[in-house]
């Protein structure tokens, strides 16, 4: 029986540490649990929020005024097997972590690189969660989820779930509840080709190369750790969502006249934006180097209460005592300097409920 609860302050129970309290509360700890919790509250009329682990969202400080689901079925089955692979579905509610952990003690290849995201499996669908060159989109098979329109399960092969860049079907839309995740893995002790530079330098491996599920896990946790990005309840940079702005794809055209800019600002002899390919016509930049050239800092705004990272510019932080305003001036202070400086709006990463950027 899913348990209610009335009132209950949601910070706690996101890594901002953030936000009012739930009018209600459900805590759904089954599938159907799930399914009967969202139909009750579509049937009522009222607003809902669902909630996983919490690491994407940073909640208003008058809270919810409708019903929050918070997702904690568990569970993972390995479906089908043979000697090249494993296809193993995992319930929404597993921590994501635990998930890439058993994965990597099993021999599974494919997510090893996604280690130490915070969050729940059945969020890494909706933004196509990524990292060291992994995205979850690279070995899902298949999505279950709940419509709420049609009120049906619905599953998703991966090709209908429209993966792009931390974006799905799934966040384009509240209209379906992710039940579970079939993730299809290499069955190897190696992990799949190193594509980040600076983990194949940790590893001692040339990019496109592969190491040892194990050792690869540890260097990633070791890379998160140095940006502050592995939770940590003593250390204040880790009190954030990780990522706060997607980097920035540009046309060609708006890359060109970012360069310019760029050299008008730091110099023609000056550091250059990185430029990563991203399809037809399109090119990526890194939020992070534009933050910075834009005069914020590892540990701007500092002593806070929110303020950026110490060991990250691209993560907004609460340093104690932070109310969800707090982050919401910082993130739009940050996000108007780079338009100043550069003229390239960064888009948010996790989502804003009850307010806007």
């Amino acid at each position: 029986m899913a348990r209610t609860e009335h009132g209950v302050p949601l910070a706690p129970l996101t890594t901002m540490r953030v936000g009012g309290p739930a009018a209600t509360l459900v805590t759904a700890r089954t599938e159907e649990e799930i399914v009967a919790a969202v139909r009750a509250a579509d049937e009522g009329g009222g607003p809902l929020l669902l909630l996983s682990g919490g690491s994407n969202l940073v909640i208003a400080d008058d809270g919810f005024p409708g019903t929050v689901v918070r997702i904690a079925a568990e569970g993972i089955e390995v479906l089908a097997q043979d000697e090249d692979a494993v296809e193993v579905r995992v319930a929404a509610g597993e921590v994501w972590d635990d998930v890439v952990a058993r994965a990597v003690a099993e021999g599974w290849s494919g997510i090893e690189a996604l280690s130490g995201i915070p969050g729940l499996a059945g969020a890494t669908p909706v933004q196509n969660v990524g990292a060291y060159g992994q995205e979850v989109a690279q070995t899902i098979v298949a999505v279950e989820t709940w419509d709420r329109q049609e009120r049906r399960r619905v599953g998703f092969a991966n090709a209908e779930a429209h993966f792009t860049y931390r974006n799905s079907v799934f966040k384009e839309t509240g209209r379906y509840v992710v039940l579970s995740v079939t993730f299809r893995l290499e069955r190897s002790g190696r992990s799949a080709p190193v594509a980040y530079a600076d983990l194949a330098r940790q590893l001692g491996v040339e990019q496109g190369e592969r190491a040892s599920l194990a050792e690869v896990r540890e260097a990633v946790l070791v890379q998160r750790g140095l940006r502050g990005m592995v939770l940590d309840p003593a250390d204040h940079d880790t009190w954030s969502c990780g990522s706060f702005f997607t980097n920035p794809i540009v046309s060609e055209q708006e890359m060109d006249r970012l360069l310019e800019r760029a050299a008008d600002r730091l110099g023609p002899d000056g550091p250059v934006p990185p430029v990563f390919p991203a399809g037809e016509g399109h090119r990526k930049t890194s939020a992070a180097w534009l933050i910075d050239k834009a005069g914020f800092g590892k540990g701007y705004a500092m002593p806070g209460p929110a303020a950026l990272s110490t060991k990250h510019t691209l993560a907004v932080t609460n340093r104690g005592g932070a109310a969800a305003s707090d982050v919401a001036a910082l993130a739009r202070e940050v996000r108007a300097g780079v338009q100043e400086a550069f003229g390239v709006t960064l888009a948010n990463e996790p989502v804003f409920v009850g307010h806007e950027l």
